[in-house]
């Protein structure tokens, strides 16, 4: 049995054991995600301009990217593009990814901790919806406001204020806030059991290692 000088030790080395991962695993998603950013970013710029699109009733007509910035062209929708002027977004991968290397490596930290391993899918479902919301508001509130300047919508006190609430909120609250919202997901969520199927399928491979193998041993003479 353990004594109670070594059970007070365990916490101690838990948390070491987490610090260690945090350091090391930051250092490599760092490395990573400065290979991988652009990339990223475009592939979440384009999701969430088409989102946008539709909402606002635009046509995207080009997405480039530039080092850093992924810049995407809207036209509206119910004129031709000789018609109308194109409005062109600039969309800074930095401003709403900046934070993916920490938010990355105080998920490593935790899976030491973690009894169901699908919370990770779930942390990182919620890390990209944030941003492609981010994206979304952003775009939505500079083609309200370039729409209604140019007449193509019709001036809306409600339509602005929900457009420039919802992308200030994520600017300035969410995203910043990235790391400290997820590690507290992970944290209030470790406990929880793994899911019913996850179960069985352990099981059945714990019984499979367990049954004995079939000794093929030379038969006696008689």
């Amino acid at each position: 049995m353990e004594t109670q000088s070594q059970k007070k030790l365990l916490p101690k080395g838990a948390v070491l054991k987490a610090g260690l991962i945090f350091v090391i695993s930051f250092c490599v998603f760092l490395a990573g995600w400065l290979v991988v950013k652009g990339y990223y970013g475009t592939a979440i710029t384009t999701l969430s301009s088409y989102a946008a699109a539709a909402v606002k009733n635009a046509q995207v007509v080009d997405i480039t990217r530039n080092k850093d910035v992924v810049q995407v062209g809207f036209i509206p929708k119910t004129f031709g593009v000789a018609q109308v002027h194109k409005t062109s977004i600039d969309v800074p991968v930095s401003n709403y990814a900046f934070n993916v290397p920490l938010t990355l490596a105080i998920m490593a930290a935790f899976f030491p901790f973690l009894r169901s391993r699908r919370i990770y899918i779930e942390a990182l479902a919620i890390l990209v919806f944030v941003h492609f919301l981010f994206i979304f508001t952003l775009e939505g509130e500079r083609l309200t406001g370039v729409f209604v300047s140019q007449g193509y919508e019709k001036d809306s006190t409600v339509s602005n204020v929900f457009w420039q609430f919802l992308w200030g909120f994520l600017d300035n609250m969410v995203v910043r806030f990235e790391p400290f919202l997820i590690g507290a997901y992970l944290f209030f969520f470790r406990n929880r059991p793994p899911s019913v199927k996850s179960a069985k399928t352990k099981e059945k491979k714990g019984k499979i290692r367990q049954r004995p193998g079939k000794s093929k041993g030379k038969k006696p003479r008689k």
